[in-house]
């Protein structure tokens, strides 16, 4: 008979597999009465046999109760069209393909395309692309039901979720948060120390960011309003790092600080967007030829496309820094629960 130090960990591992596939909203409770019903289930059988059960043992009370996937579908609801065998990867796969393939598709690809169509109109570029939205996910979803209630009806389902194995399951994830990287830490002051003395820089040598331009181009004056703006940007990159370094164990910091910063680039950008045209002149002792002009137009037009480049990317970085945020600490709440649901006895 195969032993482990602890053939219990099956459980924990079992559990988490089971926790994957359940509603969020019913998680901890669903999971909860499962480990006190497995840990049951094991305490039953080490007094029939009288003796501590080992890992093949523990491993066949875990496979009599099935698959995971299967588990979490019968601790669900019960469903009509698909199945409980095969719900939980339904919903997943459903969820994947409607929240995360098709709506940023729709949002950052098809809008644009519709705006350019309708002659800048966002009214009716908006409209369109919410109804072509709408078809596309009533489309998807009857697709994706459609297969699914297809393979609940084979025989291959019920091949599959009894061929498996509880000692082929992943360990169990820890749910602490590692401190920041050092190294990562340390490059990122470099860098933003490196960047701020540049900044500090550029108004007395123009030839660090025009080159061979600066003879005859110089900033707008509106500049000087906006460069009181970016030295504190650039002072909190510097912060940053150094918080991190300082505080290794304030795993919450990067993320949060790192939206912050986007935030508040973003509403600089803004302010530079709207009163900031053009961004580059002619200087005084330059002899305002068509050449320079057109130069200085061409500049200006690509500083100004650059921009709002960057504020859109900028605006797609912030949606992804509040969701960075959201799971870090919607993860921090569940490391709370987690110890009751696998780990109490």
């Amino acid at each position: 008979m195969s032993k482990t130090k602890n053939p219990e960990e099956l459980v924990d591992r079992y559990l988490q597999a089971v926790r994957f596939w359940l509603p969020r909203s019913q998680k901890e409770d669903l999971l909860a009465e499962l480990g006190e019903d497995l840990r049951s289930q094991i305490e039953d059988k080490e007094s029939e046999v009288g003796h501590a059960l080992g890992e093949s043992e523990v491993a066949e009370i875990l496979k009599r109760c099935g698959a995971p996937i299967v588990v979490a579908g019968r601790l669900g609801p019960p469903r009509q069209l698909i199945g409980t065998t095969i719900f939980p990867m339904y919903q997943f796969v459903l969820k994947m393909v409607l929240l995360w393939i098709i709506v940023p598709v729709f949002l950052f690809i098809l809008i644009p395309i519709n705006v350019a169509n309708a002659g800048a109109n966002w009214a009716e570029a908006v409209a369109a692309t919410l109804g072509q939205l709408w078809s596309g996910l009533f489309i998807a979803a009857g697709i994706i039901t459609l297969v699914f209630a297809i393979i609940e009806r084979t025989p291959a389902v019920t091949s599959a979720t009894s061929k498996w194995d509880p000692r082929k399951l992943p360990l169990v994830h820890k749910t602490e948060h590692k401190p920041a990287s050092r190294l990562q830490a340390a490059c990122q002051l470099f860098f933003a120390v490196f960047g701020f003395v540049w900044l500090l820089l550029i108004p007395q040598h123009r030839w660090m960011l025009l080159g061979p331009a600066a003879a005859f181009l110089g900033a707008a004056p509106i500049w000087h309003k906006f460069f009181q703006m970016i030295v504190p940007l650039a002072l909190f990159a510097i912060l940053r790092p150094v918080v991190t370094l300082a505080k290794p164990q304030w795993a919450w910091f990067p993320p949060v600080a790192e939206l912050a910063q986007a935030v508040f680039t973003l509403i600089v950008l803004n302010f530079i967007l709207r009163g900031g045209f053009p961004y580059l002149v002619l200087t005084g002792g330059a002899s305002a030829t068509a050449e320079h002009i057109k130069v200085a137009a061409i500049v200006n037009v690509s500083i100004l496309i650059s921009l709002a480049g960057a504020w859109l990317g900028l605006s797609i970085a912030i949606v992804i820094h509040l969701w960075k945020v959201f799971r870090f600490f919607r993860k921090r709440r569940a490391q709370v629960h987690e110890p009751l649901s696998l780990e109490a006895h």
